[in-house]
């Protein structure tokens, strides 16, 4: 069965510490709540051209980037349901559809082209974005543990926690158990905040009061430069 899914919102990305960390969890008690996966491990595989033009692009910072990747909840197996998903930004606003399918489903339309079992409006865009890039290829693989959570009063409201952020680009499959290069310092912890409008006062007046500001980050993003940097490194020595 194929399901699409549709989301349009901002989202806020912040560097903080494992302390700052708790004091976010202890003040957001009262307003949030831990979402269906709650704690989980998220696997990523991102798809670029062989010369690397999306995430080129996006380091940029152009008004308008995209990019490609199919993510599992845990290590997948081939009937596993993974995401496929395309994920757009202009002007600040996040435009994410994607569909769920099985793992084999996904890397048979992705790595090789075989048509999905059912068209709809996203998986059109999905097949206009393989073919307007044509050699789209495996780049990456991602991993990274998520605490994730959503407002009592407001479904729309989410903030997540993402920690032991690893890349790889040897084993580039969601059925790869993680393991990879660490992208952040031990201490240090990703924060989300994904919002359909404006944040609330409660949690704008807490970053306030606990100096964390909003960052640029991208985690491929991040895994490129790694890599660039140490090929040149290579190169040089």
């Amino acid at each position: 069965m194929l399901n699409p899914y549709f989301f349009k919102r901002y989202e806020l990305k912040y560097l903080i510490t494992q302390k700052q960390k708790s004091i976010l969890l202890n003040a957001m008690a009262a307003y949030m709540q831990e979402d269906a996966f709650g704690r989980s491990t998220i696997c990523n595989v991102y798809y670029d051209t062989t010369d690397s033009l999306l995430i080129r692009r996006s380091l940029e910072k152009p008004v308008y980037k995209e990019k490609l990747r199919v993510r599992s909840y845990g290590t997948a197996t081939p009937e596993k349901e993974v995401f496929v998903e395309l994920k757009k930004k202009y002007k600040g606003v996040v435009y994410k559809r994607r569909v769920s399918v099985k793992q084999s489903r996904a890397e048979a339309y992705l790595n090789h082209h075989v048509p999905l079992p059912v068209q709809n409006q996203i998986t059109e865009e999905l097949d206009y974005f393989l073919a307007f890039y044509k050699e789209l290829k495996p780049a990456v693989f991602l991993s990274y543990e998520r605490e994730a959570f959503y407002g009592r009063d407001d479904e729309d409201l989410r903030i997540t926690f993402d920690e032991n952020i690893l890349w790889q680009d040897e084993d580039i499959s969601l059925c790869s158990r993680p393991y990879g290069t660490p992208i952040l310092d031990k201490d240090m912890v990703l924060m989300e905040i994904k919002v359909a409008n404006a944040m609330p006062l409660w949690l704008s007046g807490l970053l306030s009061e606990e100096g964390i500001y909003k960052t640029s980050f991208s985690k491929y993003g991040q895994a490129y430069l790694q890599k660039r940097d140490g090929e040149a490194a290579s190169f040089i020595a």
